[in-house]
């Protein structure tokens, strides 16, 4: 049961990845976009990424689960616990940084039901005097952040499970 935890909080980190990774890699060709083509190409994250989030919330449950499982105090317990708190890293900067700037773009925008209850819900509205080019920035670098935190938690489960 416990080879079924590894593999299965390993490949939840790896699809998280992969949409973190997905946003990461489109930043220099986004940043040469003007206004209108950006936010053209903005709609066709929704629904698509709002669904591939459910396995951000899946990975952080499926390895706390393997931490669980896991000997206290060895090795691979301090591995998997800094997954945790990558992934945790991962979700505190959605919230924190990239949530207002979906919230404030999807204000007039008209989504599934679904992406209205998720991108309707958590931090405050971002000052639109701010210009979208910072909100664009703010948006794109965020990604990057979470990618990179994606991969330290995958790295970490992976050194982990394969000690």
């Amino acid at each position: 049961m416990h080879v079924f935890f590894e593999v299965l909080a390993a490949l939840l980190a790896a699809i998280s990845l992969s949409f973190a990774l997905a946003h990461a890699a489109e930043l220099p060709g986004k940043m040469r976009l003007d206004k209108e083509r950006y936010f053209t190409v903005q709609t066709i994250y929704y629904p698509g990424f709002t669904i591939g989030g459910i396995s951000e919330l899946a990975s952080i449950v499926a390895v706390l689960v393997l931490l669980l499982a896991t000997p206290y105090g060895s090795t691979e317990f301090w591995l998997v616990a800094g997954a945790v708190l990558a992934l945790a890293v991962m979700q505190a900067i959605f919230w924190l940084i990239t949530q207002p700037v979906n919230k404030f773009w999807l204000k007039d925008t008209d989504i599934s039901n679904a992406a209205e209850h998720f991108f309707r819900t958590g931090a405050t509205e971002t000052d639109p005097a701010s210009g979208w080019t910072v909100l664009r920035d703010r948006w794109e670098r965020s990604h990057v952040l979470r990618c990179i935190a994606a991969i330290l938690a995958l790295v970490l489960l992976l050194v982990a499970v394969a000690r």
